[in-house]
């Protein structure tokens, strides 16, 4: 391919221009560079050498020496907060707030910093105050996932359904699990005072969220078995297996009451021994241990624990199996298999723990939302890091 000769004419002019831009901007760097205070770059020293105390003393200075460096405030504003220090954070960002001179951009910058320093001190009024202002503004979307935690923290479960259905499409979808879980917050405190109507309202828009959503069916079931429709509540119980097997346990008890009041205990005790053959789970192996226990006597129980030992061995199933030895073995042998079982269950006390799949938090009661993260359903409701005892 030939090559044009005017390409070649305009090549060296390409080149000079090219370095004629580059001239004017490292003049121009190099001129507001020489226009910040030296302790500016002193405070960027020490922070990328990670200190901090030192760092922020030098931007103080800096901002003592001039006040224009509005970027410096910013930057000064969020090293207070992710300190701790939020009431020096919240002065930093409260005077560029009420600064004149900020553009439109600058300002709502500026607004957002202020609530979320708000939000870090606990100061929850004042923070949802600031993210309303915005929620108006092109910082929608950010003041709206703060409104979310607030409200979330509040236990304004309202005000928190309102909110994410005001969030974009894409972000709705990813809330359905929690905003399932905040119209089943409703339905609960409803139960407790009895307004049946409103609880199944409420159910009825968390499971047309989210159809998986167990809590829904286990607040379901509980209207019904307290209207004496006990039938019905069972049948509502049992899609929980399709829903999510690993909370059956949670439905267990209610399960077997509802039967007891049928007069049909058997079947519930048939129905829960299925459910444990087909999904292991120590916390309904604990349910069926004590419906054996206190029915059947000693010896049920101990048949019953010895059987799921040897499909699933775990060290707290095999305190279950002592517990019901102790009850059942003669006199004499009652001692030895004692001090076993206290051996074991010193170690099944510090084992025995429900765990936040988000964050790792334990805790020894099971939650709808941890405690630690805030994350809801993170909490499957099977106590995990038994010691295995396969060899």
């Amino acid at each position: 391919m030939e090559i044009e000769f005017w390409w070649l004419l305009a090549l060296p002019l390409f080149f000079a221009l090219g370095w004629l831009a580059a001239r004017i901007d490292i003049k121009q760097v190099v001129k507001e560079s020489r226009a910040l205070p030296r302790s500016y770059f002193a405070g960027l020293n020490f922070l990328l050498n990670e200190q901090q105390d030192k760092a922020i003393d030098a931007f103080i200075e800096a901002v003592r020496i001039d006040p224009q460096t509005i970027e410096l405030h910013f930057a000064l504003g969020s090293l207070f907060r992710r300190r701790g220090e939020t009431d020096r954070a919240i002065r930093m960002h409260q005077i560029l707030v009420d600064r004149e001179d900020l553009n439109e951009d600058q300002r709502l910058q500026a607004l957002s910093e202020l609530g979320q320093d708000f939000l870090k001190a606990g100061l929850l009024d004042r923070a949802e105050a600031v993210f309303l202002k915005l929620r108006d503004t092109r910082e929608k979307d950010m003041a709206l996932r703060y409104l979310l935690e607030i409200y979330q923290q509040e236990k304004d479960w309202a005000k928190a359904i309102e909110v994410a259905g005001a969030l974009p499409d894409h972000e709705g979808l990813m809330w359905r699990r929690e905003v399932a879980n905040f119209h089943c917050e409703l339905a609960a405190s409803a139960l407790a005072d009895s307004r049946y109507d409103e609880v199944r309202r409420q159910v009825e828009e968390a499971l047309f969220i989210n159809r998986r959503c167990v809590r829904a069916s286990l607040l379901l079931g509980d209207v019904l078995a307290a209207e004496g429709r006990d039938e019905e509540a069972l049948e509502t119980w049992k899609k929980i297996e399709s829903q999510d097997p690993v909370y059956l346990a949670l439905a267990a008890e209610r399960i077997m009451d509802a039967y007891g009041r049928l007069e049909r205990v058997e079947q519930g005790h048939q129905l829960l021994k299925s459910w444990l053959e087909r999904h292991a789970s120590l916390d309904l192996l604990d349910e069926l241990f004590h419906w054996e226990l206190e029915k059947q006597g000693p010896k049920a129980a101990y048949d019953l624990v010895r059987e799921e030992l040897k499909r699933n061995p775990t060290l707290l199933g095999l305190d279950k199996l002592l517990e019901a030895a102790l009850l059942a073995a003669p006199a004499e042998q009652r001692s030895d298999i004692e001090l076993v079982k206290q051996l074991i269950h010193g170690h099944t006390r510090k084992v025995a723990r429900y765990r936040c799949d988000a964050c790792g938090f334990k805790a020894r009661q099971f939650h709808w939302r941890c405690p630690a993260c805030g994350g809801w359903e993170t909490y499957p409701p099977r106590r995990t890091e038994e010691f295995d005892l396969t060899p």
